[in-house]
């Protein structure tokens, strides 16, 4: 299937689906029809808190949210219109795809004209007739959108397997033959009906669902198929637990099937493996109508289930008595070490050769590991454990195979794994590692800033199968570029997979892919990384696998290369015209409390409070705001108990002062100059005045908007204002790398990678207690400042503290001017590698800003004119500016 032919949605973000695409979940709590709350909120026209509920829905993992306006004392227009509008301001919503549900036409047209990116209509169909069905269609194509298309017809709608596959395929016909609608963009809903209604015409309802999907995704190419889960359970209102189990059930069957999208509520769902099983038995015997009287025998359990029930659960020692490929397989799966080391020995008592216990034993554990977290039944921290297992009994098992001089177990291929030179990240490489070592590929790790020689002479020493390169800071992106073109010059032909933060697939597409013979792939999150892999290793997919993927990347560079260049931009001049207009007659600077340089010295237990929890759980892959996460249907559970670990370990760092923290600040008199350039007057180590280079923004600006730059927020020179600027770095990375090496030596790489996120969550903390000190204390601008926590993690204060390599000042050439002001190094130790990255990685530096105008804002793209410009003001050449703001420079 070549990439053209994949459903692509987009909000401000891409949404594509393609085969390796488990299941796309679509929030439906932003209905009317469906949610009393959101219902209420449009009818009294209380939009901001509407919004909030879209916002909770992309935050419990909506990768598309639905939105319907229908109900008769609506205007439902003019309702649809406004909150499409109200979203396309709202970044954190507006970057998931919309579904634009309707029964009208005109409600779904409303929304046609104002949404964002590529949409789906829900829905059309043909019960109106072929003209109206055809006329609709064509519509939605011009506006770009995909479509839902029902199960209906003029004979109205579809309530058995043969009016499904009749209605679709006579749809599909149309639409492809005549409308020429792109066969991907066509999304059939077949119609889920309730089931155990007790009528014998229901019976079939489930299964009929499943089989239409089949046949669909069989015989329609390119087709998918989508539903309203909460339909199915319909005759159990009020039994939440059987609903729940009925939704899970429903879905496992219907994914398995070829269902790719659904609109399903993710608080009324349980994870299916941990369904009571003999309320899953008699589900799925309604489901699947594997009795007569499954209906009658699920009314009568689901008695047991109403109010507060909880399954009783067995013994955990219950497990115990199972056979010894059934423990070890339980082990691995919870994350259980205690036992592993006696079980371990009783199957090496039982095999001929050691090396049978890794490759039978524990593989088929593994196996069950694997398949569980590529289901979605198993999440990553999971994952993590279950590899700490592995590790431990395979150590256990090593003397006895040196003892045989029987050789390595067979993996499924060797895997380099590198963070580029200059960059001193590795959380998600690590990640990434442990997913593929579970699922039997061996790893070859090494570590951080590694050179491009070193990764290329290893790669061939060990004769590697694959080199996975990852990186989070922006000059990582040249560094991988330069190293496929070295790869490229020895003619190695080993395939690349690249990972990390500032990585992109266009980027690698269009930067990399190009310098290099052999295959790149880009790898956006771990769960992914084992399909790349083994599609690039196993002989039955590779071929295509690489001729698809050079293909999706050929289209995309090429789209990329000749897309419609945006004219819309200013001449440097001409932003600095555009530039923020302040009142600086009528503003006076609030003059700092502490002016020079102040050394931080606190204790780790004062930032605890200061934690923002989200991007740990993020860190993990596991997507939700905290504390939400926590009670979260889905991920609730997973969430809860890395938590518990996470204030496990907090609680010895901090009690056992495990890291340090160290920082420090300086508050300097500061004026804007020539437009983008801050004149900084230091007052310590006999500095000359230093200038901060800020970088403008050139993109066009509509209704009158500002072109922006830092610079602006500081008074100029010429206003006879004393203005003032400060920054900072701090640290909690100090004895870190100590600690996370030692349980890697303890094959423990579930604390490994904890007390790494950890470690930069202090880090964070550290700057925001800092900032709250400065706003409050140190400066005192904002003395009067009363926040919560929650309040802060919003960022509702005066002033902002941005960062270099952040968006509002991309480059990071500008680290150097806060290590000179502060003399960092010598006096709290920590380093800038040659790429700018933080050395310890648990480090965070900015600048503070305390105008109350002053807000954060993303530079977004230049033009060259700037970088000649910048480069001039720098005293470098242009090359070298161009290199360190590639990302940002418009083509």
């Amino acid at each position: 299937m070549s990439e053209t032919k994949y459903l692509k949605l987009s909000g401000l973000e891409p949404l594509v689906i393609t085969p390796e695409t488990n299941f796309v979940n679509v929030g439906e709590r932003t209905n009317v029809t469906g949610s009393r709350k959101f219902l209420r909120l449009i009818k009294e026209e209380k939009y901001d808190e509407a919004l909030s509920v879209a916002r909770d829905q992309v935050d419990g993992g909506a990768q598309i949210i639905d939105i319907n306006m229908d109900e008769g004392m609506l205007d439902g227009v003019y309702a649809m219109t406004k909150f499409l509008n109200l979203i396309a301001a709202e970044p954190d919503i507006a970057r998931v795809p919309i579904m634009i549900d309707s029964s009208k036409w005109e409600i779904i047209e409303a929304g046609l004209k104002v949404v964002q990116g590529k949409a789906v209509v829900n829905s059309i169909s043909l019960k109106e007739g072929k003209e109206a069905f055809v006329h609709h269609a064509k519509l939605i194509k011009r506006y770009g959108a995909a479509v839902i298309v029902m199960a209906f017809d003029e004979n109205g709608q579809a309530d058995n397997y043969e009016r499904r596959i009749e209605i679709c395929k006579r749809s599909y016909d149309i639409l492809v033959d005549e409308v020429h609608f792109p066969a991907e963009d066509i999304i059939f809903d077949p119609n889920i009906f309730p089931v155990a209604t007790g009528m014998d015409e229901h019976k079939l309802n489930a299964l009929d669902f499943f089989r239409a999907t089949k046949w669909i995704r069989e015989n329609l190419p390119y087709a998918h198929v989508s539903g309203g889960v909460s339909n199915v359970s319909f005759s159990f209102r009020g039994n939440d637990k059987v609903r729940e189990a009925m939704h899970s059930a429903f879905l496992f069957h219907a994914i398995k099937n070829g269902m790719t999208m659904g609109i399903v509520n993710p608080e009324m769902l349980e994870i299916y493996d941990e369904i009571d099983k003999n309320l899953l038995e008699h589900v799925e015997d309604v489901l699947l109508n594997r009795r007569e009287d499954a209906t009658e025998r699920l009314l009568d359990l689901a008695e047991s289930f109403k109010g507060d029930f909880k399954s009783n659960e067995k013994e955990i020692a219950e497990w115990r008595n199972g056979s010894i490929q059934e423990r070890l397989t339980h082990s691995l799966v919870k994350g259980i070490d205690e036992f592993i080391e006696l079980d371990v020995e009783e199957a090496r008592a039982n095999s001929e050769k050691a090396i049978e216990v890794i490759e039978i034993n524990l593989m088929e554990g593994m196996n069950v590991v694997g398949d569980l977290f590529g289901s979605g039944k198993m999440f990553l921290p999971q994952v993590v454990k279950s590899a700490r297992v592995m590790k431990k009994a395979v150590a256990y098992l090593l003397p006895f195979i040196e003892a045989q001089k029987t050789g390595k177990s067979s993996s499924a291929g060797k895997v380099l794994m590198a963070t580029v030179k200059g960059d001193v990240h590795d959380i998600g490489k690590n990640i990434v590692a442990v997913v593929l070592a579970c699922n039997n590929f061996e790893i070859i790790d090494l570590g951080v800033m590694v050179p491009p020689e070193k990764i290329i002479a290893a790669a061939i020493e060990n004769n590697v199968d694959i080199i996975g390169l990852s990186g989070l800071i922006t000059p990582s992106l040249d560094e991988m570029v330069y190293l496929a073109k070295e790869m490229d010059k020895l003619n190695i032909s080993i395939p690349i997979m690249i990972g990390g933060a500032t990585t992109s697939r266009a980027h690698t597409a269009v930067k990399i892919a190009p310098q290099y013979k052999e295959t790149v792939v880009h790898v956006n999150d771990a769960s992914r990384a084992v399909t790349v892999a083994s599609n690039l290793l196993q002989s039955e997919t590779k071929e295509n696998y690489v001729k698809t993927i050079r293909e999706d990347y050929d289209k995309l560079r090429e789209g990329y290369l000749n897309r419609s260049r945006d004219k819309n931009y200013l001449t440097i001049e001409q932003a600095r015209k555009n530039k923020i207009q302040i009142d600086w007659d009528n503003f006076t600077p609030v003059k700092p409390n502490f002016i020079g340089t102040k050394i931080i010295d606190v204790e780790l237990s004062q930032l605890v409070d200061f934690i923002d929890w989200t991007p740990f759980f993020q860190s993990w892959e596991l997507f939700g705001k905290y504390p939400a996460i926590l009670t979260d249907e889905i991920v609730g559970e997973h969430a809860s108990n890395l938590f518990t670990d996470a204030q496990k370990m907090l609680n010895q760092i901090v009690s056992e002062k495990w890291l340090t923290a160290k920082g420090i600040l300086g508050i300097f008199p500061a004026n804007s100059v020539n437009d983008d350039d801050i004149l900084i007057q230091p007052t310590t180590y006999n500095l000359q005045p230093t200038t901060f280079l800020t970088l403008r923004q050139q993109s066009q600006k509509t209704a009158g908007a500002p072109n922006k730059a830092l610079a602006d927020y500081i008074a100029p020179k010429n206003s006879g204002k004393q203005d003032y600027m400060g920054c900072f770095c701090v640290t909690t990375g100090f004895g870190l790398d100590e600690i996370a090496n030692q349980y890697v030596k303890d094959l423990d790489d579930y604390n490994s990678i904890m007390i790494k996120a950890l470690g930069d969550r202090l880090a964070e903390a550290f700057a925001e207690y800092l900032h709250l000190k400065v706003r409050k204390e140190i400066w005192g601008y904002a003395s009067d400042e009363n926040l919560n926590n929650q309040e802060l993690i919003k960022e509702a204060y005066k002033g902002i503290r941005p960062a270099p390599g952040y968006p509002a000042c991309p480059d990071h050439l500008e680290k150097p001017t806060i290590w000179k002001l502060l003399n960092v190094e010598q006096e709290i130790g920590v380093k800038l590698t040659e790429s700018m990255a933080m050395w310890p990685a648990s480090s965070v530096s900015g600048y503070y800003f305390a105008n109350p105008e002053s807000k954060y804002f993303g530079l977004g793209k230049i033009k060259e004119d700037q970088v000649i410009d910048y480069a001039k003001r720098r005293g470098i050449s242009t090359e070298v500016a161009t290199k360190w703001l590639s990302p940002n420079i418009a083509e």
